[in-house]
Order: structure tokens, then sequence, then C-alpha cells
């Protein structure tokens, strides 16, 4: 594999930003893989939590290795405490970044897939927010998305102040009384999400996560509206990089990449 680490400029953020990419390469023998990578592999866009930034996923797992056995692309941006919105105060458009900016970045710095049915969408807690409000906002563009322990109850989390303070939400959102049936809100997403969409989704949280209600939330909304939902929950783990790390090569291999 490699690696490269990209300092670059947004134009919807308007500042310097960072990204990590993991890319297969055509000499792998070293680590006994025998087929040769694709001139331009899947893409997962990984994303991080709200206390965390671009580098966590490969400080805290082991992500590079376990996709050395797969033909894809790793994108791991940072967005900061955004919750991958166009933030109300400050001007930072997050949400542009990571759903129109980012794509655009990486496909001309980097020759991965543009075929929908090659890219995909992953994250933990506000990173798994941020991954389905992607495919169910752009179905099109995102053959599967996976959440672990994420955030995926957003009315429910302000209103208990999980994760943040409400000023802190006010300052992502707006005010918090417009969330709910908004692009923002997950559970309203659920039900115009379109019934000819193909999108895969995987959900998994453990028992003893302070997120757990949340997702059963949105996994008993989601089956409700018919979402192709994969929903696995673990007894006694909670919101911790062990649990993560273990996921990440659950999704891997439940990622559709037409491989065996």
């Amino acid at each position: 594999m490699a690696l490269f680490q990209c300092s670059f400029f947004s134009d919807a953020l308007k500042i310097s930003t960072a990204m990590n990419v993991i890319l297969p390469q055509k000499s792998m023998q070293q680590i006994g893989m025998e087929s040769t990578p694709p001139e331009n592999p899947a893409v997962l866009y990984l994303l991080h939590g709200l206390s965390d930034d671009h580098s966590i996923w490969l400080r805290r797992t082991s992500i590079e290795r376990y996709a050395a056995s797969y033909p894809l692309a790793v994108v791991m941006p940072a967005v900061n405490r955004s919750f991958y919105t166009d933030m109300a105060c400050g001007g930072a458009a997050y949400w542009t970044f990571i759903s129109e900016e980012l794509p655009q970045i990486v496909q001309s710095f980097f020759k991965v897939s543009t075929d929908r049915e090659k890219t995909f969408v992953a994250g933990l807690s506000m990173g798994g927010y941020g991954a389905f409000k992607l495919a169910l906002t752009h179905p099109e563009r995102f053959a599967a998305a996976a959440s672990l322990s994420g955030c995926l109850d957003i009315n429910a989390v302000i209103a208990k102040n999980k994760v943040a303070d409400r000023t802190e939400y006010e300052g992502i959102f707006g005010p918090t009384a417009e969330v709910p049936g908004s692009s923002n809100d997950l559970l309203a997403l659920t039900g115009r999400f379109p019934k000819s969409a193909k999108t895969k989704f995987y959900q998994c949280c453990g028992t003893g996560d302070f997120l757990y209600d949340e997702n059963i939330t949105f996994r008993d909304q989601a089956r409700s509206s018919g979402l192709n939902l994969t929903y696995e929950e673990h007894n006694g783990r909670t919101h911790e990089w062990g649990y993560w790390d273990a996921q990440i090569q659950r999704i891997l291999e439940w990622i559709p990449m037409g491989i065996a």
C-alpha cells in the first residue's frame, strides 16, 4: 500500500485542510496479495468523529493493513467539529466540501474510480452520521454506506445534549427547533429515500454505547422505510477504538467490491 498525507486549499472552507489517502500499488508481493490492483480502484471515504481528525483512523486502527487485501483506495478527510454540515456560524461549508468539492479534488489528484458501484462511505460516531447523510442524500453516488456507533438520531442527541452542548449545536445547525424534518435529520431522510435506490447500508453499535438508544431508533425507522439495512449489535461494547478496529474489518468484508 501507499500512504499519502495531503494538505490542500479548500474553496468551500476558505482554508487549507488535510486528508490521508491509502492507495493500492502494483507491487504487493510483500503482503502476499496475488492479484494486481486495478488502475482505477474502488474508493472508500472514511470519516472521523467529533473529537478527531483525518489522522485518527491510521493512529487508532490498522486500516492501512486491512485495506491491503482489497482493490480499494481509502480517503480520510478532516472536517473538524462540523457534523458534515454547512455550519450556521462561521461560514465553513463542510457539507459542500465533503459532498461536492472533496470527490472532485480526490479524482484530480489520484486515479480512483468514479463509478457509483465502486464508491463507498463509512464513519464512526459523528462520522457515521456523515456517512449516512451522504448516502441518503446522494444514492446516485454511493453503492454502500456504513455507520459505526453513529450519531444517527440527531434530534435526540441534541435534546439530551449528548456529544456537544446546545450552543455548539446551534453554531452547527442553527436553531435546533428547525432540525427535525430538515436535510440534517437522518430519520426524515430515510422516509424520503427513493424506493428504487439500491444503496446498501450497514449499521453497528455496542449495547453499552451511550448512543445505543439512538441507534435503535434509526434502525427501526430505516427498516420501516424499506432501506436495505444490515444491522448488528454487540453485547456490552462501548464507544471505543477496540470495537471500531474490529468492525472496520467487518465493513471491508461487507462492502460490495465484487471480489471473493
